[in-house]
Parts: C-alpha cells; structure tokens; sequence
C-alpha cells in the first residue's frame, strides 16, 4: 500500500471529483467569456476579445513610442 493510498481509501474517487470541480470550472469561463465577447462585439468591436486585444496592444505600443518622443500618446485623447 502506497502513501497517497494510506492517506485516502480511494484516490480514483477523489481524482474523479477533482477533475468534475474543473470540468465545472471551465464550463462556467466558458460561458462568461462567451457573454463578454458578445457585449464587445455589441459595443463596436466586430470580432469581440480578439479587436479589443488588437486596440489595447496598439494602444500600448502607441503610449511606449511616446514616451521615446516618437509621436503623441492617445491616452491623452481620454
């Protein structure tokens, strides 16, 4: 008899109901980042998460360039 199986009499059991517990986790950011992606696209951004990472990324690269006096940074358009 091995440690793990000292410690619980059935370590299948356990795995079983830890491996449910996520299956049931990533069921539910399944649905929550559906639901997000909906409400951006329904917002102005045409393919959802994927157009806003492309916005904040260029964002970003446009707020670094200003800080090497390269050209203005649109964050102060906000």
């Amino acid at each position: 008899m091995n440690e793990l199986s000292h410690r619980n009499p059935n370590p299948e059991r356990t795995l079983r109901s830890a491996v449910a517990v996520l299956e049931s986790k990533v069921d539910m950011l399944e649905a929550e980042l559906g639901y997000l992606n909906e409400m951006l696209v329904r917002c102005g951004f045409p393919e959802g998460i994927t157009t806003l990472k492309a916005t904040v990324e260029e964002l970003l690269a446009e707020d670094a360039e200003s800080e090497h006096g390269e050209s203005p940074s649109s964050f102060d358009r906000f």
